[in-house]
C-alpha cells in the first residue's frame, strides 16, 4: 500500500481536457508520461523519476504527470501508439519530446532544465526564448535541441498595442518583422473587446495594474498579426557577434564550418528577442503556445484555414465603351455566374493618355489611332474583381488580345464573344499580373479618408457591433483613438454648425463621456460612410434605410450614434485637427494612412 501511495504522489493523472489545461499552469518543468489506456504509463521510468525528485528536491518546479491521449484532445496525435513518449512542458510550453523510454536522455533533459530555472531564479541569467514544439513533428528522438525546433506550419500572433498604431509605428514594427524573415499569414487592425483582452492576456491578470492595462488595450486599434518563420530567415548582422573560428591544431580537428551557421540560426529563431533588440518589444505582445495561438487565430481570423487554402485575387476589369453600351448587363452576368465578387465599379470617360496606357500593347498596329478613337468616345466601365485565383481566372475568361485569334483557336473566349466588327481588339481588358493589379486599382479607385464619430451614448458592445459594419462595407480603420470631447476638441469636428443656436445642445450630449473618433478610408469613402450611417433623424432612417446605423443604434436627433465629414474640404480639415501630431505635412502621404 506505501509503494503505491508513493507513486501517486510521484504522477499526478491527467485524463481529461480540462486536467491537462489545468496542468499546463505549473510553475516550472512537468515531465508528462503521454500513455493509451490499453498498454498504461511506462512503469520502466518510474525509478529515474522518483530519483530526480528525491536529488533535486525541487517541489515548487519540478512535477511529474501520467496522461492520458485517449481521452486529452491535446494529445490525439500520440492515440494507437504503443512506444512510450515523454513530453516536457516548461511554465505552460511543450518545448521537448523524446520518443521511447530513453532514461539517460530524459535523466540529462530534466537535470539541464532545471539547472536553468535555478540559475534564471537567483538572476544568473535571462530565460531561454523557447519555441513551443508541435506534436506533428517527425518521429525522430529528440536530440537535446528540440527547443529550437519548430513544425512547418507553426504560427506566431503577435498584438501592437494602440500607442504604437495611433504613432503609426505599427509600420515600422510589421517592416521589421518582415526583414527579420517571418512570413505575415493574416493581419489585422481592430479594437479589442474586454473579453478579448482579458482571454489574451490571462496570463497576467494578477498583476495589480490589470484593469488599467484591459483598460488601454480596449480604448484603440490595435494591429494583429498571423506570422510564420518561412523557410529562410535573414540575417539579423546588427545582433550577431563577431564570431571566428579557432585555429585548427593537432590535438583537435578542424572545426567544421556548418556548426558555426548553426549557432547564428539558433540565435536568430526567436522573435521576442529579436524585438527587443530593436527596442521595439514595449509595443507589441507575442503569443506562441500552439493551443493559444490556434485559439485566438479562430477569434481573430475565423475564416484564417479558407486563407491559407484558397487564394484570393484582386484584378482590374474594364469593359471598353463599345461594351458598356449594347452589352454591359450580359458581361456582367457572366462575371457573377463565375464566381467573381465585384468590389468596386466607376464608369469613366477616359482620357487620351489613360487611354494610351491600357492600349500599349498596341501602339504598333495600323489600327491604334482608332482604338484611341473609340476608347475616349465614350464610357468605359472599370471593376476591381476578386476571386480564387480571380487575376489568371480572369485572363483564360478574356482570350487571345485579337479577335483573329480568338476565334480560330479560342471561340468560348469573352474576346470571341463580344467581338465589334470595327475593331480586331479584345473589348475587355484584365490586368497582367498582381503588381500592375495593384497599381491599376490605386490609380483608379484613389483611397479617400473621413473622419468619423461614434458618439457617447452608443454602449461599448453597440461600439463592437458599429465597427465590425464598418469593416464589412470594406472600410479600412486607419486611426482610432478615444475622446472627451470638450467644447475645444468638439469645435474641430463640428466648426461648421459652431454658430448654430442648437449648438450647446450637441456640446451637452458629446459631454456624456468618451467618444470615438476614426479616420475611416475607402475608394469614395465620404459618401459611401454618409450612406452607411443613414439619415440624420433615426426615425426617418429607420423608415427609409432599416440598415443603417442610425436606424440600429440612434435615439434620438442629438444622439442619433454616429457622425461623419460632410465633404472633402471637411474631411481634410477636421482630419488635420483631431489627428495634427500623427498626420504627415505631405498632402499625398495621408491618403496612405
Amino acid at each position: 500500500m506505501a509503494s503505491k501511495k508513493r507513486e501517486v504522489q510521484l504522477q499526478a493523472v491527467i485524463n481529461s481536457q480540462s486536467l491537462w489545461e489545468e496542468m499546463l499552469q505549473n510553475k516550472g518543468l512537468t515531465v508528462i508520461d503521454v500513455y493509451q489506456a490499453w498498454c498504461g504509463p511506462c512503469k520502466a521510468m518510474q525509478t529515474l523519476f522518483r530519483k530526480l525528485k528525491n536529488e533535486l528536491n525541487e517541489d515548487e518546479i519540478l512535477h511529474f504527470v501520467v496522461a492520458e491521449a485517449d481521452n486529452i484532445v491535446t494529445l490525439q496525435p500520440f492515440r494507437d501508439k504503443c512506444e512510450p513518449i515523454f513530453l516536457f512542458s516548461l511554465n505552460g510550453k511543450i518545448i521537448a519530446k523524446i520518443q521511447g523510454a530513453n532514461a539517460p536522455l530524459v535523466n540529462k533533459k530534466v537535470i539541464n532544465l532545471i539547472n536553468e530555472e535555478r540559475k534564471i531564479a537567483a538572476g544568473e541569467m535571462a530565460r531561454p526564448q523557447y519555441h513551443e514544439i508541435s506534436f506533428e513533428e517527425s518521429e525522430s528522438e529528440d536530440t537535446g535541441d528540440a527547443q529550437f525546433e519548430t513544425a512547418e506550419e507553426a504560427y506566431i500572433i503577435t498584438i501592437i498595442k494602440p500607442d504604437a498604431v495611433l504613432t503609426r509605428r505599427d509600420l515600422e514594427i510589421k517592416a521589421k518583422i518582415i526583414n527579420a524573415g517571418f512570413v505575415v499569414e493574416a493581419e489585422d487592425r481592430t479594437v479589442l473587446t474586454e473579453e478579448q483582452a482579458r482571454d489574451f492576456y490571462s496570463r497576467i491578470e494578477d498583476q495589480p495594474d490589470f484593469e488599467e492595462f484591459i483598460s488601454f488595450m480596449t480604448s484603440g486599434l490595435s494591429s494583429i498579426l498571423v506570422l510564420s518563420q518561412g523557410k529562410e530567415q535573414n540575417l539579423w548582422e546588427e545582433d550577431l557577434p563577431e564570431i571566428e573560428p579557432p585555429e585548427p591544431s593537432e590535438e583537435e580537428p578542424e572545426v567544421e564550418a556548418k556548426s558555426i551557421p548553426e549557432v547564428i540560426k539558433r540565435k536568430r529563431d526567436s522573435l521576442e528577442e529579436y524585438l527587443e533588440r530593436q527596442h521595439v518589444s514595449q509595443f507589441c505582445d507575442i503569443e506562441e503556445s500552439v493551443t493559444n495561438v490556434a485559439k485566438f487565430i479562430d477569434i481573430f481570423f475565423p475564416d484564417f484555414k479558407k486563407m491559407k487554402t484558397v487564394k484570393l485575387d484582386r484584378t482590374l476589369a474594364v469593359l471598353r465603351p463599345a461594351l458598356v453600351q449594347e452589352k454591359k448587363e450580359e458581361v456582367l452576368n457572366i462575371i457573377e455566374n463565375e464566381g467573381f465578387k465585384i468590389l468596386m465599379q466607376r464608369q469613366i470617360q477616359f482620357s487620351e493618355e489613360e487611354a494610351h496606357a491600357l492600349c500599349k500593347e498596341f501602339e504598333n498596329e495600323d489600327y491604334f489611332e482608332k482604338l484611341i478613337e473609340n476608347m475616349t468616345r465614350g464610357p468605359s466601365l472599370v471593376l476591381v474583381l476578386l476571386r480564387d485565383d480571380g487575376l489568371q481566372y480572369w485572363k483564360q475568361l478574356l482570350g487571345p488580345r485579337t479577335v483573329e485569334e480568338a476565334s480560330e483557336s479560342f471561340p468560348e473566349s469573352l474576346c470571341a464573344q463580344f467581338a465589334v466588327e470595327s475593331l480586331p481588339v479584345n473589348q475587355l481588358y484584365g490586368s497582367d499580373s498582381p503588381e500592375t493589379a495593384e497599381k491599376e486599382i490605386q490609380y483608379f479607385f484613389p483611397p479617400q479618408n473621413t473622419l468619423a464619430l461614434i458618439k457617447p451614448h452608443v454602449t461599448r458592445e453597440q461600439r463592437v457591433e458599429i465597427l465590425q459594419l464598418i469593416k464589412k462595407a470594406g472600410f479600412e480603420l486607419s486611426l482610432l483613438k478615444e475622446v472627451l470631447l470638450i467644447p475645444e476638441e468638439a469645435d474641430k469636428i463640428y466648426s461648421k454648425i459652431k454658430g448654430k443656436d442648437f449648438y450647446k445642445d450637441v456640446l451637452e450630449v458629446l459631454s456624456e463621456g468618451p467618444s470615438v473618433v476614426m479616420i475611416l478610408t475607402k475608394w469614395d469613402a465620404i459618401p459611401e460612410w454618409r450612406r452607411l450611417m443613414g439619415p440624420t433623424d433615426p426615425e426617418e432612417a429607420r423608415l427609409l434605410s432599416p440598415d443603417s446605423i442610425r436606424a440600429q443604434y440612434g435615439v434620438s436627433m442629438l444622439r442619433n450614434a454616429v457622425h461623419g465629414s460632410s465633404s472633402v474640404f471637411e474631411a481634410v480639415e477636421s482630419i488635420g485637427k483631431m489627428f495634427e501630431e500623427f498626420i504627415s505635412e505631405n498632402p499625398e502621404e495621408n491618403g496612405k494612412l
